[in-house]
């Protein structure tokens, strides 16, 4: 919702540890009241020291900054950041699984995975994820 390019932007800003950023997505909303408004999608790749634990304490800090508000599952939002891998670590608790359990049911996460990961993102793995996506280029600055 919003300024979503500049959510975005500010949210990558705040990330200190950024490796790289895929190109931007535009994808229509899963889930959730209908009338959503498209949403924009994209994939960092981090060098950090921070675990799981600390990395979604940041996901959360970062929406905080945005003034995500949580109201409606799915629902519109200002900015929603998830936690999709951290190197070769398994989390099953409940406010936190890692590798994130529906990364691969969805197009606007695998799409941008395989721009910065191609190796773990097979052309099947495209196909058989859902939804669609249409690529914009790369954010302003990243």
């Amino acid at each position: 919702m919003g300024d979503r390019r500049g959510h975005l932007a500010r949210a990558l800003a705040g990330l200190t540890d950024l490796v790289a950023v895929s190109p931007l997505y535009e994808t229509e909303p899963v889930g959730g009241p209908p009338g959503q408004e498209d949403y924009l999608n994209l994939v960092v790749e981090m060098d950090t020291g921070l675990g799981p634990r600390d990395l979604l304490a940041l996901a959360q800090r970062l929406e905080e900054e945005a003034g995500r508000v949580r109201t409606v599952r799915h629902g519109p939002r200002t900015l929603d950041v998830d936690v999709l891998l951290v190197g070769h670590l398994v989390v099953d608790e409940p406010d936190l699984v890692v590798p994130h359990p529906r990364m691969w049911e969805r197009r606007f996460v695998v799409e941008p995975l395989g721009d910065l990961a191609p190796d773990l993102v097979t052309p099947s793995e495209r196909i058989a994820s859902g939804g669609a996506v249409r690529r914009l280029g790369r954010l302003e600055g990243y």
